[in-house]
């Protein structure tokens, strides 16, 4: 039997899109706790406590942290890095990335060609999915026109779907994984969706633990997370979560995103 460490939390509030959802995060945390012999209280953290107050906690032990607020990080101020997940959907390619969906009103009839002069709608400025990612595309399709409003903070991806089906924007990003997630669990939110483009790949939102976290502590909860997917209890958590398992994060590619947001500033102008 494990012998249990003091206590840590584990948040997976950036992808508690439905109490279904998190109820399946809770799933994989009781897993991970009872793998690891850490002692894992699982916090929701929910909306609209900042993400940024979750991230600067010293007793993290497995919380989502998006990589574009990581890799602005001094390496001296950064979290631990645990594991990266790995998406079972096929824009994944077995890799520890994701995307981001350009989603509109399944009875609009936009084109990608469209798309430079509608209404986009953002979630926050540090989000790499929700912001960075959309800018990104707009950049590269919209060849000197200016969006004809770009309309946030949306919070999340459900503001996003909530903007859009209320007509308040035309077009708004979605992170591919939250996106496969409601189709799993969710499909009557996305029901009135579709999807139109998707952007570039960057690197997966990742697990993180505090930098005050004992170094076994942070072992434990790497290795178990690592080795989920031999493990058949946690690989039906995975499946239902559509995850295949979990790798180690490539920090090189983390530390790419400054630059390719920098590079989107540039292009745009300041007109998001």
């Amino acid at each position: 039997m494990k012998t249990h460490l003091s206590q840590a939390i584990a948040c997976s509030r950036m992808y508690n899109l439905s109490p279904r959802i998190s109820g399946l995060w809770d799933h994989l945390f009781h897993w991970l706790s009872s793998q690891s012999g850490v002692d894992l209280e699982v916090i929701p953290h929910a909306p609209p406590a900042p993400l940024s107050e979750l991230w600067s906690r010293p007793d993290m032990g497995a919380v989502f942290m998006c990589g574009f607020p990581f890799s602005k990080l001094a390496a001296t101020e950064r979290p631990v890095p645990l594991v990266a997940p790995v998406s079972l959907a096929d824009w994944a390619k077995g890799q520890p990335v994701y995307a981001s969906h350009i989603v509109a009103a399944r009875e609009k009839p936009f084109a990608e060609a469209d798309l430079a002069t509608l209404r986009w709608g953002w979630t926050v400025r540090d989000s790499q999915s929700g912001y960075n990612a959309p800018r990104e595309f707009f950049a590269e399709i919209a060849n000197g026109h200016s969006a004809h409003e770009a309309i946030g903070p949306l919070l999340n991806p459900r503001g996003v779907v909530e903007a859009i089906r209320a007509g308040a924007i035309d077009v708004g990003a979605i992170d591919a994984y939250a996106y496969q997630l409601l189709e799993l669990h969710e499909p009557d939110l996305i029901a009135p969706l579709r999807v139109i483009a998707t952007t570039r790949p960057a690197p997966f939102p990742l697990f993180v633990a505090a930098r005050q976290q004992p170094s076994e502590r942070i072992d434990a909860l790497q290795a178990a997370l690592l080795d989920a997917h031999r493990s058949p209890e946690a690989s039906d958590i995975l499946s239902s979560l559509g995850l295949a398992g979990f790798a180690k994060p490539d920090i090189a590619a983390y530390d790419r995103l400054p630059a390719r947001a920098q590079a989107i500033d540039d292009a745009l102008g300041g007109r998001w």
